[in-house]
């Protein structure tokens, strides 16, 4: 069996395209994701003559990619819409690497939308829904706030095993609303202190709204195509050097240690592939659904010891001008957060190394670290990307 380090570097991202961030009001979900798609497209400087793999899927629809190619006008020859929560547009990456290498297509759009804050079927209705189609039999009977129960209860385990503190986790937050500032797509910019963070209005112990991620419209695209091609293209390409994927669990209640997820295991292979360290890392991507998450995958991925996050976010080391640039467009804390924000993650990825993020740009980006998270700690994925000069 052939490593998957065959395929480092083998495909780029070409283009990416963002659209109503924020709120929607007016639009349906597939509105923005066609306009998201279009921009990508049209940052590649391709048409969409020219896709022939499309990757989608949503939290609101089982069979999401049939109506997306019927109203894009597609007519795929690859299609991928697996289903892992957040995290399902960075696993879409290895799937849509080997379709573009075996010759199956020649150009996949990988796209999102959702207008979970504008739409009168909204985010409430939306997750009954979805407990419906996702019964987690261990824990609906006790009627948990979905999902914010189930990351407080990460925590206040996490708090209780190591000692952490309210302080540290809304170090995470402000450190968000920090990078938000110098960002003009960000929806939240006014200033934000730890104060502010430990006396909002409490959600679910140990967990205020300020830990919590917004709850936005938004929709964002990304295209990929061989690296040969993508030279000869508009933009500067974005090479995809690794890309895993693990689950272990779909229950918080059926993880085997509430502090420690399977970005353990989609970290180390993503890294594996890329045949890069950690200390070659120049920026941060990471799903921060709640602020507990970006301290777990911060251990979890290595960049601190299992126990250690809370002492490493202290003293703004992942805010602009740390010493690690973690979540550099604000992050679903205080930039944006669709129901599923894992493409957006890519997309500030894919800006940074191209060097167009103006005031929050990350100086000498060659390397990124992309992170994403789905259902309750449930599925990550992670990928690592790369400017020319890491080939």
């Amino acid at each position: 069996m052939k490593s998957l380090g065959v395929f480092r570097g083998s495909v780029a991202i070409a283009g990416v395209g963002v659209a109503g961030l924020g709120d929607a009001s007016g639009y349906t979900e597939t509105e923005i994701l066609a306009q998201a798609a279009v921009r990508a497209v049209a940052d590649a400087g391709l048409t969409m003559q020219d896709i022939d793999g499309l990757a989608t899927c949503s939290s609101s629809a089982t069979m999401w990619a049939m109506p997306v190619t019927e109203y894009l006008g597609l007519r795929p020859r690859f299609i991928e819409s697996t289903m892992l929560g957040g995290s399902s547009f960075l696993a879409h990456l290895l799937p849509s690497i080997l379709a573009l290498e075996s010759g199956q297509c020649n150009a996949v759009l990988v796209c999102y939308g959702s207008t979970q804050r504008s739409a009168t079927f909204g985010r409430k209705e939306g997750v009954k829904a979805r407990m419906l189609l996702d019964p987690q039999p261990f824990e609906q009977p006790y009627s948990p706030i979905a999902p914010i129960t189930s990351y407080a209860l990460a925590a206040a385990r996490h708090m209780h095993e190591y000692g952490t503190t309210r302080s540290q986790l809304a170090e995470i937050a402000v450190a968000a609303r920090q990078w938000a500032q110098l960002n003009p797509e960000a929806i939240m910019r006014e200033p934000l202190s730890i104060e502010d963070v430990i006396n909002a209005r409490m959600v679910s112990d140990p967990l205020s709204t300020r830990d919590c991620c917004l709850v936005t419209d938004g929709a964002g695209a990304y295209v990929l195509v061989r690296s040969d091609r993508a030279r000869t293209l508009k933009r500067k390409p974005v090479y995809v050097l690794g890309s895993a994927t693990a689950v272990w669990n779909r229950q918080i209640s059926s993880m085997a240690d509430l502090t420690t997820t399977a970005a353990v295991e989609s970290g180390q292979r993503a890294l594996a592939m890329a045949g890069v360290n950690l200390a070659d890392i120049d920026v941060v991507q990471l799903y921060d659904a709640f602020t507990i998450n970006t301290l777990l995958f911060l251990e979890d991925l290595g960049f601190c010891k299992k126990g250690e996050g809370g002492a490493f976010v202290e003293n703004g080391a992942i805010a602009p001008g740390g010493r690690l640039p973690v979540n550099t467009n604000g992050g679903g804390l205080s930039c944006l957060h669709p129901g599923m924000y894992g493409i957006f993650l890519l997309i500030e990825a894919v800006r940074q190394l191209r060097g167009d993020c103006d005031l929050r740009q990350v100086d000498g980006a060659e390397l990124a670290l992309v992170h994403g998270n789905g259902g309750t700690l449930s599925s990550q994925s992670t990928a690592i990307l790369g400017t020319e000069a890491t080939l």
